[in-house]
């Protein structure tokens, strides 16, 4: 099945509501005028307010992202789906809960 690909203008949260911040070495492939992500690039989360439960700060800072598309290719790297998994960590690559994807363009589809 399809799946829309996520480019640098989806919007995706960490659980605690952060900003991920999508970035991309793709700079050849688009869709909808936005760069098409891969699963090798590195994104950063701002403005995370998650603390422990003894009060210690404890932010997302980056997303590792898995279940990219299996058969489609960007470069030799595979882009991102809107059904990809991200798990949010923080500074520490303590794994904090899955990154949420709210909106995606529809233009460009992967498998």
């Amino acid at each position: 099945m399809t799946m829309p690909v996520i480019t640098t203008a989806a919007t995706v949260t960490c659980p605690h509501g952060g900003t991920v911040q999508l970035s991309t070495a793709n700079s050849t492939v688009t869709a909808d005028g936005a760069a098409v992500c891969l699963v090798s690039d590195q994104h950063t989360v701002s403005g995370c307010p998650f603390t422990t439960p003894s009060g210690v700060p404890s932010p997302c800072v980056s997303v590792h992202w898995s279940a990219p598309a299996a058969d489609s290719a960007v470069g030799g790297a595979a882009p991102l789906l809107q059904t990809s998994s991200g798990l949010c960590l923080s500074g520490a690559k303590v794994p904090q809960g899955p990154a949420v994807v709210a909106g995606t363009q529809s233009a460009v589809k992967g498998v």
